[in-house]
């Protein structure tokens, strides 16, 4: 039986700490619009729950191992996406404004922590695969492509599951954006700011714990890739 992680039992805190707030707020209002937070949360959850496979995926066959990376890759922008539910804030509610912006906030807090969790364990599980220098350009361009998956689905509706059921509309349309980038700037220009702002993120929180004393950031970066953790 495996060991319940600090970080699990933060987010587990976190998210009983949301669900707390969509309960009041759905007594509160009369309305459940904000109950599709739920369903979001949930589908940023799975990347991470698939991340947590990872480690026990190191020393199987390589097919089953691309299997899983993929999988996670297909729903790791569910976690990313999240924190474009802010746009909801200008929604008018008998709600005050400043409720609505904490619970969003909150929901994009947890999205990036799993985002994020899971996106080092991936980085962990093919830093024993390639190369550092190797996972270096492999972090951005999955960020790259979170991010495109991100405005796929808040700009064009379309969902993870669409990869198995709907997959040739699903295609023409990512071919059309990509064999046409000028006639979508938009689609690219989203897609560019959105991967900048996860990669800081992403590198800022990855750096974060040298900002308290006591810890080296000489050393921060020096351990070798098989020997981190994926908790």
């Amino acid at each position: 039986m495996k060991k319940i992680t600090t970080f699990n039992k933060l987010l587990f805190l976190f998210l009983v700490f949301i669900g707390v707030m969509i309960f009041a707020r759905i007594q509160y209002s009369g309305n459940t619009r904000y109950l599709f937070l739920t369903w979001n949360i949930f589908l940023g959850w799975l990347p991470y729950m698939l991340s947590g496979y990872l480690k026990d995926y190191q020393n199987k066959a390589p097919y089953k191992k691309l299997i899983l990376f993929s999988t996670w890759l297909v729903f790791f922008p569910n976690a990313l996406y999240i924190i474009t539910d802010l746009i909801h804030l200008q929604h008018t509610s008998n709600v005050p404004t400043w409720y609505d912006a904490i619970l969003l906030f909150a929901s994009s807090f947890a999205g990036m922590m799993m985002a994020f969790i899971s996106l080092k364990r991936v980085e962990i599980f093919l830093g024993n695969i390639f190369s550092k220098k190797v996972v270096l350009i492999f972090v951005p361009v999955i960020l790259f492509l979170g991010a495109f998956g991100v405005y796929l689905g808040r700009f064009q509706r379309w969902n993870s599951w669409n990869v198995i059921n709907d997959p040739l509309a699903l295609g023409l349309d990512i071919f059309n954006k990509v064999l046409f980038p000028h006639d979508n700037l938009k689609t690219w220009g989203i897609t560019l700011i959105l991967t900048a702002l996860y990669s800081m993120l992403y590198f800022f929180i990855k750096i974060f714990p040298q900002a308290f004393p006591g810890n080296n950031p000489a050393n921060a970066n020096e351990r070798p890739f098989k020997n981190d953790r994926f908790e």
